[in-house]
């Protein structure tokens, strides 16, 4: 067996590399404060060579904890975390307005050979606790390279909506502010990692360069400029940084599905990305950049992303071959 998984009930579900010790990830499902929206996040995660490239309650934005589902503007509720942005005021403290995503059961939670999986059942709650929608996520960790210092974790979420009227999925740009398109799948990165290089499947010149200044708390945010992947499409996107405390990179790819471009029979709606390396590095597939995704009573929003983490600064036709030599 490649992997190795330990279960701490009631805490974490921790994977390894057992050829070299590494713990790739922990799956952290505990519930954390509540001003931080409480949810199930992924951290530390790890490269191969145990090189960190999460970050965790950073003193600019308590509520980023490694690699997590989000949902910044959810039908007037808050399930990010922290302060709301409210257009003409800026961010706000509304207690009222923060929710919650809660565990309720795993369905499955083992090792196969080279693939490890967690299964899980959440519920999605605002602040004064009602039901609003369920979700069943599974997240599969495998593809480990030794050769290429890379492996692979995919991260699928079915969410039902339990409301008896639409959910509304938006962020602080469909609310009024330029290039804050967060909520969906949301990565922050290690302090380090700012100033990182951001690549996309367009060559260079479209989507080549550092993500948008700004800070998520409420601080000025530049509106894209040419050439800057804020806001725009891609298949995948990959983040290169550079490490503190140790020599040399990482580089997280960050891809799409080719199922996500569809939502059931209402046709497409195609994510845009969020990136920034500047003040901090962080990426997110957006499920609502320039306007609002909205989901009827009953019906089902069901993304897949896979992401791949590797040692050393690739550039992107490495990134396009390794995926291409990826399934589905």
């Amino acid at each position: 067996m490649t992997l190795s998984l330990t279960h701490v009930d009631g805490d974490r579900v921790t994977v390894a590399h057992r050829a070299t010790g590494t713990e790739l990830f922990s799956y952290v499902y505990r519930p954390e404060a509540d001003w931080e929206a409480p949810k199930p996040y992924l951290h530390p995660v790890r490269t191969l060579s145990g090189a960190l490239v999460t970050d965790y309650r950073p003193n600019d934005h308590r509520w980023h904890k490694g690699l997590q589902l989000t949902a910044s503007h959810l039908s007037g509720q808050n399930l990010w975390g922290g302060n709301t942005y409210v257009h003409g005021e800026g961010y706000l403290a509304l207690p009222e307005r923060v929710g919650s995503m809660a565990h309720v059961a795993f369905e499955e939670v083992g090792v196969e050979g080279a693939r490890a999986v967690i299964a899980e059942k959440l519920t999605w709650h605002p602040h004064g606790g009602d039901l609003w929608a369920e979700e069943e996520r599974r997240i599969e960790a495998g593809d480990v390279d030794p050769d290429t210092g890379s492996w692979t974790l995919t991260w699928t979420s079915a969410v039902t909506n339990r409301r008896a009227e639409p959910l509304r999925f938006g962020s602080p740009t469909t609310h009024g502010r330029p290039a804050a398109g967060y909520t969906g799948l949301f990565w922050r990165g290690p302090r380090a990692f700012r100033g990182g290089r951001v690549l996309t499947a367009e060559p260079a010149g479209s989507a080549d360069a550092a993500g948008s200044e700004g800070s998520g708390s409420g601080g000025t945010s530049s509106v894209p400029s040419d050439g800057d992947p804020m806001g725009s499409q891609s298949p995948w996107l990959a983040y290169v940084g550079e490490h503190d405390g140790r020599d040399g990179h990482a580089t997280l790819v960050f891809e799409h599905a080719p199922a996500n471009d569809h939502l059931g029979e209402k046709g497409a709606h195609p994510a845009h990305w969020f990136v920034r390396s500047d003040p901090f590095a962080a990426v997110a597939p957006s499920w609502a950049f320039h306007e609002e995704l909205v989901l009827s009573p009953g019906e089902t929003l069901a993304r897949t992303y896979r992401v791949v983490v590797a040692d050393g600064a690739w550039d992107r036709a490495r990134v396009a071959a390794h995926l291409a030599g990826l399934a589905w």
